[in-house]
Protein backbone atom coordinates (compact mmCIF):
# COMPACT_ATOMS: atom_id res chain seq x y z
CA UNK A 1 0.00 0.00 0.00
CA UNK A 2 1.50 3.17 -0.90
CA UNK A 3 1.80 6.59 1.28
CA UNK A 4 0.28 9.26 -0.57
CA UNK A 5 2.75 11.93 1.42
CA UNK A 6 5.59 9.56 0.96
CA UNK A 7 8.12 9.72 -2.31
CA UNK A 8 8.88 6.76 -4.36
CA UNK A 9 11.54 6.39 -2.22
CA UNK A 10 9.16 6.18 1.22
CA UNK A 11 10.66 10.29 1.51
CA UNK A 12 8.46 12.98 2.53
CA UNK A 13 6.97 14.24 -0.81
CA UNK A 14 3.87 16.92 -0.16
CA UNK A 15 5.26 20.27 -0.72
CA UNK A 16 4.15 23.28 1.74
CA UNK A 17 1.77 24.69 -1.17
CA UNK A 18 0.18 21.30 -0.83
CA UNK A 19 -0.05 20.85 2.56
CA UNK A 20 -1.46 24.20 2.35
CA UNK A 21 -3.80 23.56 -0.05
CA UNK A 22 -4.80 20.44 2.17
CA UNK A 23 -5.24 22.34 5.60
CA UNK A 24 -6.28 25.32 4.30
CA UNK A 25 -3.65 26.95 6.25
CA UNK A 26 -1.25 29.36 4.30
CA UNK A 27 2.10 28.10 3.73
CA UNK A 28 3.39 31.23 6.26
CA UNK A 29 1.18 29.74 8.82
CA UNK A 30 2.70 26.56 8.51
CA UNK A 31 6.58 27.95 8.17
CA UNK A 32 5.75 29.82 11.78
CA UNK A 33 4.28 26.86 13.23
CA UNK A 34 7.65 25.83 12.68
CA UNK A 35 10.08 28.85 13.41
CA UNK A 36 8.13 28.46 17.26
CA UNK A 37 8.66 24.90 17.73
CA UNK A 38 4.71 23.68 17.24
CA UNK A 39 5.78 21.51 14.39
CA UNK A 40 8.91 20.06 13.99
CA UNK A 41 11.30 20.91 10.73
CA UNK A 42 10.24 19.08 7.75
CA UNK A 43 12.56 17.16 5.54
CA UNK A 44 14.26 19.23 2.36
CA UNK A 45 14.67 17.88 -0.76
CA UNK A 46 16.99 20.54 -2.93
CA UNK A 47 16.24 22.79 -0.40
CA UNK A 48 12.66 23.21 -0.27
CA UNK A 49 10.51 21.64 2.79
CA UNK A 50 9.30 18.22 1.75
CA UNK A 51 6.26 16.66 4.18
CA UNK A 52 4.52 13.57 5.01
CA UNK A 53 0.84 13.08 5.32
CA UNK A 54 0.85 13.14 8.92
CA UNK A 55 1.68 16.85 9.02
CA UNK A 56 -2.28 17.09 8.18
CA UNK A 57 -2.98 15.52 11.10
CA UNK A 58 -0.92 17.88 12.81
CA UNK A 59 -2.70 20.63 11.60
CA UNK A 60 -5.57 19.43 11.80
CA UNK A 61 -5.29 19.33 15.63
CA UNK A 62 -3.49 22.54 15.60
CA UNK A 63 -7.15 24.46 14.14
CA UNK A 64 -9.47 22.38 16.54
CA UNK A 65 -7.16 22.96 19.31
CA UNK A 66 -7.38 26.74 18.08
CA UNK A 67 -10.59 27.26 17.11
CA UNK A 68 -11.41 25.66 20.97
CA UNK A 69 -9.74 28.52 22.59
CA UNK A 70 -6.35 26.91 23.34
CA UNK A 71 -3.07 29.20 22.75
CA UNK A 72 -0.35 28.19 20.71
CA UNK A 73 1.85 27.35 24.04
CA UNK A 74 -1.19 24.75 25.26
CA UNK A 75 -1.23 23.03 21.68
CA UNK A 76 2.30 22.99 21.94
CA UNK A 77 1.89 20.72 25.30
CA UNK A 78 -0.34 18.71 23.45
CA UNK A 79 1.84 18.25 20.08
CA UNK A 80 4.43 17.25 22.75
CA UNK A 81 3.37 13.63 22.98
CA UNK A 82 5.03 11.07 21.06
CA UNK A 83 3.10 8.87 19.30
CA UNK A 84 1.31 6.45 21.32
CA UNK A 85 1.97 8.16 24.34
CA UNK A 86 -0.95 6.96 26.28
CA UNK A 87 0.01 10.49 28.63
CA UNK A 88 -0.92 12.40 26.07
CA UNK A 89 -4.98 12.06 26.66
CA UNK A 90 -4.31 13.10 30.26
CA UNK A 91 -2.61 16.78 29.03
CA UNK A 92 -5.63 17.20 26.74
CA UNK A 93 -8.06 16.93 29.95
CA UNK A 94 -5.62 18.99 31.78
CA UNK A 95 -5.51 21.72 29.65
CA UNK A 96 -9.47 21.20 29.21
CA UNK A 97 -10.11 22.06 32.82
CA UNK A 98 -7.84 24.49 32.96
CA UNK A 99 -9.85 26.08 30.24
CA UNK A 100 -13.59 25.62 31.16
CA UNK A 101 -13.25 28.52 33.78
CA UNK A 102 -12.23 30.92 31.23
CA UNK A 103 -14.87 30.30 28.81
CA UNK A 104 -17.28 30.15 31.32
CA UNK A 105 -16.38 33.51 32.30
CA UNK A 106 -16.65 34.15 28.85
CA UNK A 107 -20.22 32.88 28.28
CA UNK A 108 -21.41 35.03 31.59
CA UNK A 109 -19.71 38.08 30.29
CA UNK A 110 -21.31 37.47 27.15
CA UNK A 111 -25.11 36.65 28.09
CA UNK A 112 -24.56 39.98 29.98
CA UNK A 113 -23.67 41.82 26.65
CA UNK A 114 -26.21 40.06 24.40
CA UNK A 115 -28.75 41.89 27.70
CA UNK A 116 -27.49 45.30 27.69
CA UNK A 117 -27.69 45.07 23.19
CA UNK A 118 -31.26 43.52 23.85
CA UNK A 119 -32.22 46.49 26.17
CA UNK A 120 -30.27 48.97 23.98
CA UNK A 121 -32.22 48.07 20.63
CA UNK A 122 -35.64 48.88 22.11
CA UNK A 123 -34.58 52.22 23.60
CA UNK A 124 -37.13 54.90 23.47
CA UNK A 125 -35.18 57.54 24.91
CA UNK A 126 -34.92 60.93 23.46
CA UNK A 127 -31.14 61.33 23.77
CA UNK A 128 -28.37 59.49 25.16
CA UNK A 129 -28.16 61.89 28.62
CA UNK A 130 -31.96 60.66 29.56
CA UNK A 131 -30.70 56.94 28.61
CA UNK A 132 -30.77 54.61 32.11
CA UNK A 133 -28.46 52.45 30.52
CA UNK A 134 -25.98 54.53 31.25
CA UNK A 135 -26.70 55.38 34.86
CA UNK A 136 -23.74 52.87 36.01
CA UNK A 137 -21.58 50.69 34.56
CA UNK A 138 -23.74 47.62 33.49
CA UNK A 139 -21.10 46.19 31.48
CA UNK A 140 -17.84 44.98 33.51
CA UNK A 141 -14.52 45.48 32.01
CA UNK A 142 -13.56 43.06 29.25
CA UNK A 143 -11.53 41.11 31.81
CA UNK A 144 -13.90 41.27 35.10
CA UNK A 145 -15.45 38.45 35.90
CA UNK A 146 -18.60 39.79 37.89
CA UNK A 147 -21.94 38.03 38.62
CA UNK A 148 -24.27 39.44 35.56
CA UNK A 149 -26.80 42.23 36.36
CA UNK A 150 -30.03 43.17 35.13
CA UNK A 151 -29.41 46.42 33.18
CA UNK A 152 -31.22 49.43 34.69
CA UNK A 153 -31.72 47.49 38.13
CA UNK A 154 -29.28 47.99 41.39
CA UNK A 155 -27.24 45.40 42.44
CA UNK A 156 -28.45 43.90 45.64
CA UNK A 157 -32.19 44.44 44.83
CA UNK A 158 -34.34 42.05 42.28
Amino acid sequence: MSNPGAGPDGAPSLSIGAVAKLTGKSASAIRYYEQIGLLPEPARAAGRRRYDQAIVRTLTVIETAQRAGLALDEIKVLLSASPGDSAAVERLREVARRKLPEIAALIERTELVRGWLECAARCECPDLGQCPLFDEPALPPATARTPPRTPGIPTGRI
